[in-house]
């Protein structure tokens, strides 16, 4: 039974990997243009606690670049956690361009940052900064998407049963823990009873 429940939660975290928010393949060197080119690199920098509008560069370390990397195994991905929580949340993409597509630019300059931290672009590259303070995780994702074309991965049809077999499973487990819990508590209580009887005998 334990080795079925550390099976369960592998193709949990599997699957949590392969499909959800950011489980997208960016442009290659073959289907990249001139708006939107190929992406070499990704650096992002955020402060460990979440005060001063950090959450959702947080979230979106903890809940898509896990994806991204996954679905863009050949895409570099840098992240630098600091204790500065007036420092910012920001993250570089990384264009393999001579200049970043309009979007890119247009959405970097609505709020200008710059992010000492991130690595400089190589020769070949250019990037953008985008300023992720006080945005939630899917609205930094909305915006990577419209400034790098990223192509949304859905789900297969196995990933789909096997999801709909994880919360099959789920489900029963609350009730299976329930029962299992009442038993254990009935064994608790009647030791208990036990222990107060023999006590009495004892006194007696």
């Amino acid at each position: 039974m334990v080795n079925l429940f550390k099976r369960l939660r592998k193709l949990q975290t599997i699957l949590q990997t392969k499909v959800g928010t950011g489980a997208a393949t960016f442009p290659s060197i073959a289907s990249a243009t001139k708006e939107f080119p190929a992406v070499t690199r990704l650096h992002l920098t955020y402060a460990r606690k979440i005060d001063n509008g950090h959450m959702g560069a947080r979230h979106f370390w903890r809940n898509c670049l896990p994806r991204l990397k996954y679905h863009n195994p050949g895409v570099g991905m840098s992240v630098k956690q600091t204790d500065d929580q007036a420092g910012p949340a920001a993250l570089t993409i990384y264009f393999a361009a001579e200049k970043a597509g309009s979007a890119a630019i247009a959405l970097a300059n609505e709020r200008k940052v710059t992010d000492s931290l991130a690595p400089s672009p190589e020769a070949n590259e250019q990037s953008v900064v985008l300023d992720l303070r006080n945005y939630t995780y899917k609205q930094i994702w909305d915006r990577v998407q419209l400034m790098t074309d990223a192509k949304v991965v859905n789900p297969t049809g196995e990933d789909v049963a096997l999801q709909q077999k994880l919360d099959a499973i789920t489900k029963k487990s609350g009730p299976d823990r329930e029962r299992v819990n009442s038993i254990r508590q009935a064994k608790q209580d009647q030791e208990r009873m036990l222990a107060m009887a023999r006590g009495e005998v004892e006194k007696v």
